[in-house]
Parts: C-alpha cells; structure tokens; sequence
C-alpha cells in the first residue's frame, strides 16, 4: 500500500476540490441543456415538439439520458460529501473519485455524439481542459490515490460509509439487517440452486418486522404516517433485504408498495380499507399484472381485454412476467375496458382480481361459472424464489367492486398504475443498492483472504482500484437514492425516480461483474454467493421499465420536451 499517498489524502482539504467538482458539474449541465434544446428543435413542427419524431434520435436520447443520471447522481454526492466529510474524510475523497470519473464519463459520450447534439467537439474540450476541470482530474483520476483510498477500504475491511440517515432509521436499518443475516441469508443459496418458493418463514417473520407495511399508511395497519409519505424507511429496509437476497427478501415490498399506491391513488374508500390493512400484514399477498407478451414495457399498448358482463367484467387475454402471481392472493391487473384502440392508455382500467394462493411453479383456478386462470413459471437464469409467470385468462369473472375507483376508476388505470410504478422504481433502485452492497462485501472479504503470488489479493493496485470505484458507485446509488426519496415524500421526484433507477440498475450490473471477476474462478462457482449476484443483477436493468423503455420513452422525452 502506498501510504505516501494515503497520507496525503487523509491530510487534503477536500473543500477546494468539492467546489471545482460543482463548477464543473454546473458547466457540464450547460451542455447538456443546449443538446437537449437542440433536440427539441430538430423534433419540433411549426414551433410544437412532435415526441414521435423522437424515435429518429434514439440514440443520442438514450446517451444523453445517461448523461443527466450520472450527472445528477454526482450532483447529489457532492452534496452528501460536504457533510459527510466531518464524520469520515474517506467519505469526501471517494465522492470526489466518483464525481471526476462521472465528468470524464458525460464528457465523453458528449464528445462522440457532438454534432448530433449540435454541439462541437471543441466546446466539449474546452470544458474538459478548463481551469477547474484540470485541477480535479488530474487529482481524482489518478491511478495511486484510487489505489490508496481502495487501499484504505480494504484495511477497514467495511465498505458502508456514513449514512448520515437519523438514529430512528439506523434502528430500523440495524433491525433489517439482522433479519437479513440470520434468516435469509442462511437459505438463499437453497432457494437460488433448487429455484424453491420463497418459505413462509422469511414471508411471516418480515410480517412481524412491518416489511410489508413500510408504504401504507398507520391507519391502514402500516408503518407510514398518515399525512407523510415515508419513502426512506421503504428504501433501508429494501436495502437490507437486497443485501441477504434479491430473489427471496428484496422484493417483497416491491408489489405492495405499487399496489398500495395505486389503491392510495385511485380506490375507494371500500377498497382501501378491505385491501390495505391485509396487505399491510401479509394477510394478502399481491402481484402486478401489467406486461403482456406482445408489448413489453409498451403499458399503453395493453390488450387484456375486459368485456362487461352482469355484476361485474370478463378478462380474456395474457400477461407476462408477473412475478410472485402463484402465492398471490391478489393481481392488480390492467386491462382494456374500451374496445375502441385509438384512445390508448384513456381506454384502460385497473382491476383488483382474487385469486387462491398457489405454491410451485405452476397453477389453475377455476371459477363456478367456467372462467379459468392458468399460471407457469419462466424458467430464469436469477431472481429465483419469487418465480415470474405467464398468465392466461379465459372468461375470468371479476366483481363491478373490484374495478379500482369503481365506476369512477373505468379509463383511469394507466394514471393509478403510473402512481405505483413511480414507488416501484425509486425501490428497484434499493433492491440494487442492497445487491450491491452485499457484492462488495464480499469481495473486500476475499481480497483481504486470498492470496495469489505470494501476497494478499488486496495489495495489488488494481484490487484497490476496482474497490474504491465500486465503493464510490454503490454511495453515489444510496445518496441518489436517498435523494430521490426525500423528493417523492415532499410531492415530486418523479423524473428522478425514472433517472435513479436508470442509474443504480446498470451500475448494480457492473459491480457485481467487478466482484465476481476479484474471486477469480471461484467466483463463477455456484458455491460463491458472488454468482448468484452476478445473475440477479442482470434483471434489474429489465424490470420496473426495461432501460432502452425508461431512457427514451420515459427520460429523454420528457426532458427534451421540457427543455
């Protein structure tokens, strides 16, 4: 290890560095709002955006939607810093490592795409050579002060920076976090390599933590306050259950959390009180039927067909990768309730639909009056234990009172269903925080045990660097993501949720690559939990909004309309 330099670290002010990173983010920013002005005009007629014309800029939209997360997530980190360096110096230099790689990052994609950005080459360089620029990644993009901050991580042998989260979510953080490590973390392995169900004893003990209930309000039986949204609590405790498994604990909340949202959005007042309080408690478990095999990440497109029939509705039609639909009690399910196609998403509602609770990898319900819902597992290479299943339903009778919002919610379930997905993303984003942070921790632990020529894995300059970037990546996803949280609490926030998840899903992708590469061959062992992060990483850029869905249709579009 270089101490020199580690030395020389912990005695830098890193005040004077923190301000050239947010001058430098600031001018970055500019141009990246003159490409997205530029955008907007080249998609424009008579001085009106044309977002179909969009799909002629596929590409830079999809770069530049990158762009502004990155942006965005190094914004956020520098501000974390500022106050995190009083606590831990480390904090602030690894932010600083962070923010001059994600600089050089934007830049780069902004310089090869520059004249289909109306940009120019020189304007990209000039800011790259600027005063400011210079005297940040000339220090920060330096291999020996990565090695020696990596160096540092790997003495401490603990890869969780401050927080800088209040003593009441610590608790419920060190609450979780027990629960993951002494209950799902021992069976994860079994669940993984036999793909088994999710056991009741990790469904009925998260029950009596209040898992299910960090998003529904206490007068529903949830831990949320009544007037506040508490959306932090939700992300530390997903956080926690990532971390001692993706497949069996770190989405467990994921489809209450959409459920409850649209039922907070959109439901009556009946139908709050009847499925709120046992989605609080686990009495009911739920699912979100929304893809359909033709249409992916396309919810607009849904063609479930709802016919109306006495007493209530008939479904007929598909739906695709619904995950946990065989131990659901409950699918919230979109469907077409107007026949007429042309009027899109204004034509779909959003349908509560019972169900008995199914275990295996297959199942079939059979209604009195002949309806039926068939349901079988996708074979997947990870996120196993909540098994995703292709439905079928054929006549399937729904009651008029479990149409969401009733007569008021018929043409309304895009809108409801939007409300939830918001709350799905910013989660998603903390299952990949948890993901993360558990890949991390397990290769600081084999870098600092293994040995490989005559010396510990972790002395090797390149060891150091790929943890201190990991390290720097997986606290930029939990400050963004925190970030985030505190945003949808106070009423907004919902282009950054779309941003954050963007953000944190491809950088779980990488991380729990890099960890996996530090164990070497053991690392592509069944045996080495590392694999299995590996694997479920790969889904999180799918799910929730498929990436290429979120960065064009969702991002870029709303960006460059607004810019």
């Amino acid at each position: 290890m270089n101490t020199t330099n580690l030395n020389n670290l912990n005695d830098t002010d890193p005040i004077p560095y923190l301000e050239s990173a947010a001058s430098c983010l600031t001018q970055v920013q500019t141009l990246i709002d003159t490409a997205l002005k530029y955008l907007k005009s080249q998609c424009s007629v008579a001085g009106k955006f044309e977002a179909g014309l969009l799909d002629e800029k596929q590409l830079v939209s999809y770069e530049l939607a990158f762009c502004v997360a990155e942006l965005k997530a190094a914004t956020v980190l520098i501000d974390f810093a500022h106050q995190a360096r009083l606590l831990d110096n480390l904090s602030a230099q690894i932010s600083l490592v962070y923010s001059a790689e994600a600089i050089q990052s934007v830049l780069q994609r902004l310089a090869k795409h520059a004249g289909d950005l109306g940009l120019t080459r020189r304007q990209v360089l000039e800011l790259n050579t600027a005063p400011a620029a210079t005297y940040l990644l000339d220090k920060y993009l330096a291999a020996d002060i990565i090695a020696a901050i990596g160096a540092e991580l790997i003495d401490r042998n603990n890869a969780r920076l401050p927080t800088l989260l209040d003593d009441e979510k610590e608790m419920v953080r060190d609450s979780f976090a027990r629960f993951a490590d002494e209950v799902v973390a021992p069976l994860a392995e079994k669940i993984h390599r036999q793909d088994l169900d999710i056991p009741e004893d990790i469904i009925r003990s998260a029950a009596e933590l209040g898992c299910f209930g960090t998003c529904i309000p206490e007068r529903f039986g949830g831990l949320m306050p009544d007037h506040q949204s508490d959306s932090l609590s939700m992300i530390v405790v997903t956080e926690e259950l990532s971390r001692g498994s993706l497949g069996a604990a770190g989405s467990l909340i994921t489809r209450p959390e959409i459920a409850a949202r649209a039922l907070l959005n959109g439901g009556t007042a009946e139908q709050q009180q009847s499925w709120l309080p046992r989605l609080a408690t686990a009495d009911a478990l739920c699912a979100i039927a929304i893809t359909e095999p033709d249409y992916g990440s396309d919810v607009a497109s849904v063609s479930l067909k709802a016919s109306p029939t006495t007493g209530g509705w008939l479904l007929n039609g598909n739906k695709t990768w619904c995950t946990f639909a065989g131990k659901a009690d409950m699918l919230l399910t979109l469907a077409r309730t107007d026949p007429d196609t042309s009027k899109g998403y204004k034509g779909l509602s959003l349908f509560l639909v019972k169900k008995p609770s199914f275990a295996g990898h297959q199942f079939s319900h059979q209604q009195t009056n002949g309806g039926k819902l068939t349901g079988n597992a996708i074979a997947t290479l990870g996120y196993r234990g909540m098994h995703s299943y292709d439905l079928s339903f054929e006549d399937f009778f729904v009651a008029s009172d479990h149409l969401l919002g009733g007569e008021e919610g018929e043409g309304k379930g895009f809108y409801h269903i939007m409300a939830g997905f918001s709350g799905g993303r910013i989660q998603t984003a903390a299952r990949a925080t948890g993901l993360m942070q558990a890949a991390i921790e397990q290769a600081l632990s084999y870098a600092n045990n293994r040995k490989v020529f005559g010396a510990a894995l972790g002395n090797y300059q390149l060891t150091q660097v790929k943890l201190c970037r990991m390290v720097a990546a997986l606290t930029a996803s939990r400050q963004f993501s925190y970030a985030v949280a505190r945003m949808m609490d106070e009423g907004g926030g919902k282009m950054e949720a779309s941003l954050v998840k963007l953000f944190t899903c491809r950088a779980a992708e990488w991380i729990s690559r890099e960890a996996l590469q530090i164990h070497g061959g053991m690392g592509y062992a069944e045996e080495s939990p590392v694999s299995r992060y590996f694997v479920d990483a790969r889904v999180l850029s799918i799910f929730e909004g498929a990436e290429e869905t979120l960065a064009l249709k969702v991002i870029a579009r709303d960006l460059i309309a607004n810019a």
